[in-house]
């Protein structure tokens, strides 16, 4: 969920916070200036001001769907997101989208719209005083679940996902679980082969206990408020070969639970990943380390009752609280194998590393830069669609990056180089301004010389007299050199990421060069 930052209100930086300048926005081709005084600082202090912008005096209202479709013009715009309804008028003129954009769900339901671009903004926090109500729509009703019902001997018997998305989606995964005098063993049966630890994400908090398994393009969510108090800690075994996963919890007490508990939200079921929302966990701060002049290379520690692996690929939001209104942005986690080879590797997967660049004139990163050793930042579940199958057989791989676009090439870069046996090439082209900008340089230096098959090729925008290099932008010329395949007829990977108008550009030259779009991956975070 995210408020993003919208361009005109950050003009002049290339990347970073300008990633958040999409606020509320459907469609993000087009940005229109913003009148003066039409920043997102002025919307939350609007918001702040005790102004009516509903129109209904505070009262909250249940809409029918000839009411919404009544309220479809600029001066009286109702929109309806995940069944809630927003009186967006008074946002009219703090949308960088501009006002075409919000029109498009004038007096309907937007939230597939609203999903093409940015399902994780947080148009409840941003939104939240233009509330005019929920929409009068019985819901649906699932099949009781009562599972004191079902227990026999302390074990659940193998539970079927009724949700008829199922027939569209995966088979039905289930789960049981079973325990001894100090554990509880829960397993899921996902009824898949390519299920490892990365598809797992597991939260407990208080007695709420959450595990999703991504499967393909659906979640399978287990969720339960636990009859009992567990540890913190937990174990999580993936058996990949039967698609089994055995999620182990120390109890507090030595005692015989005579139920697993209550089922909570979405528990036992199986949606499509768009729809399932982020879900988020405190992870505490625990450095801080300088990489260039204006980039910063941050460690969060998760929290001993979650176990989330960011995929290959995959970023994931990071959220705080600025002037009291939640502000998200998304980072793509990087791997910390090109730090010096003396640090010691860390094995247990609770730490998840930032390259983040620090805009001093931004909303967000001078925000995180502030915080100090031991504050809380909340982590989102992981997103994106890279897939590791992207990987077999890959005989060459190119990566284009510019500025802080480089952080998804890190774990790329990393995983290619040690699991692709049919890896002959990998090249990367690194777009900067100027050399104090290059990120990892020297690291980066040091694998080429260690590892034949990586070369690196820097390409810097402004550079000195003294630059004996590649310079200027992305180019035909600069990349018809640079992407040269080691076979004739290799199979070939590109990877590019940068600011919008780099990668926007990069793809229509790259389809120029007739390389296709199955060979082409662009990343937009």
């Amino acid at each position: 969920m995210a408020i993003p930052v919208p361009r005109t209100w950050d003009a002049g930086q290339p990347r970073g916070d300008r990633s958040l300048r999409k606020a509320f926005s459907i469609q993000t081709s087009s940005q229109v200036p913003l009148k003066q005084g039409r920043s997102l600082m002025d919307w939350i202090r609007l918001t702040k001001s005790g102004k009516d912008l509903t129109g209904l005096k505070g009262r909250l209202i249940e809409v029918t769907e000839e009411e919404l479709k009544r309220h479809n013009t600029k001066d009286d715009c109702w929109i309806c997101i995940r069944g809630f309804v927003y009186n967006v008028s008074p946002y009219m003129e703090y949308h960088p989208g501009g006002e075409d954009e919000l029109m498009r769900a004038a007096g309907s339901d937007g939230t597939d719209l609203f999903d093409q671009v940015h399902r994780w903004v947080n148009y409840e926090s941003m939104l939240k005083e233009c509330l005019v109500g929920r929409m009068a729509i019985k819901p649906t009703i699932p099949k009781d679940y009562h599972e004191e019902k079902k227990v026999l001997n302390g074990m659940l018997p193998k539970t079927q996902v009724t949700d008829t998305l199922t027939k569209e989606g995966p088979g039905s995964p289930s789960y049981d679980w079973f325990q001894t005098d100090s554990l509880v063993t829960l397993v899921i049966y996902t009824k898949q082969k390519d299920i490892n630890l990365d598809s797992v994400i597991v939260d407990h908090q208080d007695d709420s206990f959450r595990a999703e398994t991504i499967i393909k393009d659906y979640s399978y969510i287990i969720h339960i408020g636990l009859s009992h108090e567990i540890q913190e800690d937990f174990s999580v075994r993936v058996i990949e070969n039967v698609g089994k996963i055995e999620i182990v919890l120390k109890k507090k007490e030595n005692t015989s639970w005579k139920r697993l508990g209550h089922p909570l939200e979405n528990h036992n079921s199986l949606i499509p990943k768009k729809d399932t929302g982020l879900n988020y966990r405190k992870c505490q701060l625990i450095s801080k380390e300088c990489v260039t002049h204006d980039t910063k290379l941050f460690c969060l520690m998760l929290p001993p009752s979650t176990h989330l692996q960011v995929p290959i690929g995959q970023h994931v939001y990071l959220k705080l609280t600025i002037t009291g209104t939640e502000i998200v942005k998304p980072y793509t986690p990087v791997s910390d194998f090109l730090l010096s080879e003396l640090k010691e590797p860390v094995l247990n997967n609770k730490y998840i590393y930032f390259l983040i660049k620090i805009y001093a004139a931004g909303l967000f990163t001078p925000e995180l830069d502030h915080l100090q050793i031991g504050d809380f930042v909340s982590v989102s579940n992981p997103e994106g669609n890279f897939k590791i199958s992207q990987f077999q057989e890959l005989e060459d791989l190119f990566l284009l990056a510019a500025g802080t676009g480089f952080t998804p090439m890190v774990k790329i870069l990393n995983y290619a180089l040690t699991n692709i046996p049919s890896l002959r090439k990998v090249k990367l082209m690194f777009f900067n301004k100027t050399e104090d900008d290059i990120i990892w340089r020297s690291q980066l230096e040091k694998l080429a010389f260690k590892d034949k098959r990586f070369q690196v090729e820097f390409v810097l925008s402004a550079p000195t007299s003294e630059w004996n290099g590649k310079q200027g932008h992305i180019s035909p010329g600069l990349l018809s050199e640079f992407l040269k395949r080691s076979l004739d007829r290799s199979k070939v990977l590109i990877c590019i990421c940068g600011p919008t108008p780099f990668t926007e550009q990069g793809i229509r030259l790259l389809q120029d060069l007739n390389f296709s779009k199955d060979e082409i991956h662009s990343f937009t975070a």
